[in-house]
């Protein structure tokens, strides 16, 4: 008697059963690459479900677009932080150069790390040594406001690596994200600002000048031009910052009016120079000659040790305030790109408005107070 063959179960597609009874899984990636994994158990149909279970998550996860390349993978955060560098560096040289700082820091945390294995428990525990000090490491705790870039920074860096399918999920999130740290601004005094202004070199004073009356930024204050002030019409229009390169948004070209005192005050001595800052030879003057200036005039103006040029745009911000400026106006004064920016800096330098809120609410029961004799008495 003949007997019949034993049907054969029919293997799901993608799915090959080879001769040495390991089960095959391939698929194809949409650029078209093949790719495949083995199972090893033999002839196990627990084996065979398992891989028909990996075929579909990779075909789940490729229309949901959570696939990510097995290859690309096994990139660490170091070799992934080299690349991601690479394609910054068409930002600005000091852009670049904190980018390099902050990453410094990642790569002692996590840089042989696979960027897939990093978890959001990982970042949170990483920010919070970076906030406390380490006697046994001799590092000191940085500042939050700086926990908080260098954690901005990692989200950045990980957030374009979902991008190109180099992993699936961002582990930094506003859950492992450190307080911002907030410091409320140093503002000098007027009688300080002008003791810093007479302690200055004579051809760096007029850089107190616009930082304290027209609140431009040292690099903006570096690199304004003679012919970017209209001395008739009193408007300082900041176009390049030091050495000669563009300014970093449109708002921070938003001119800025000045009075016909200060515009009298920034002509003289012009003459023919080219920049509003430079030396008797003719040589522009660069931040860092600032700043140094500023540190050896301050003592003499009683300024603190930790005042420096920026402050000045504090002194600004204030002296716009307490005229009554709101904030709409000082925003557009500071070139802030958003309200929300000024007051989160100078929310506090705005007249309490308690007794304000007393009176409005004093009209209202005083007020009904009247009322209620009204219908008395002519009840």
């Amino acid at each position: 008697m003949s007997s019949n063959p034993k049907p054969t179960r029919k293997l799901p597609a993608g799915i090959t059963l080879l001769a040495n009874g390991k089960y095959r899984a391939r698929y194809r990636d949409a650029s078209g690459k093949e790719h495949a994994r083995h199972f090893d158990v033999l002839r196990s149909t627990r084996t065979k479900a398992g891989a028909a279970t990996w075929l579909e998550q990779v075909k789940s996860d490729m229309l949901t677009g959570n696939y990510v390349d097995p290859k690309t993978a096994r990139a660490t955060v170091s070799d992934w932080c080299d690349t991601w560098l690479e394609g910054y560096r068409t930002n600005r040289k000091s852009t670049v150069r904190q980018a390099e700082v902050h990453i410094a820091h990642i790569k002692r945390a996590f840089g042989s790390k696979r960027l897939a294995d990093v978890k959001p428990s990982d970042v949170r525990r990483w920010t919070a040594q970076l906030a406390t000090d380490d006697k046994a490491a001799e590092r000191k705790a940085l500042a939050p406001s700086t926990v908080y870039a260098i954690h901005a920074r990692l989200s950045q860096i990980m957030a374009d690596a979902v991008h190109d399918g180099v992993i699936a999920r961002n582990p930094c999130s506003r859950r492992t994200s450190p307080p911002m740290g907030k410091q409320r601004p140093y503002v000098a005094t007027t009688e300080q600002v002008w003791a810093l202004h007479d302690a200055m070199p004579a051809h760096l004073r007029p850089a107190v000048l616009l930082g304290a009356f027209a609140g431009l930024r040292i690099a903006e204050a570096c690199g304004l031009r003679v012919s970017d002030v209209d001395f008739m019409r009193g408007v300082v229009a900041p176009a390049v910052q030091y050495p000669a390169q563009p300014l970093k948004s449109d708002t921070s070209r938003t001119p800025v009016p000045i009075p016909n005192e200060l515009a009298l005050e920034l002509s003289k001595g012009v003459g023919e120079r080219t920049w509003m800052l430079e030396d008797a030879l003719g040589v522009q003057a660069g931040p860092w000659a600032v700043e140094r200036a500023v540190r050896a005039a301050r003592k003499p103006a009683g300024l603190p040790e930790a005042f420096r040029y920026h402050d000045l745009r504090h002194y600004f911000a204030s002296l716009l305030i307490a005229s009554g400026c709101d904030v709409k106006v000082v925003q557009a004064r500071l070139r802030h790109a958003s309200a929300t920016t000024t007051l989160n800096t100078y929310a506090h330098l705005w007249p309490d408005a308690e007794e304000s809120t007393r009176a409005a609410v004093a009209v209202v029961l005083a007020a009904r107070a009247d009322s209620l004799r009204t219908e008395a008495v002519s009840g």
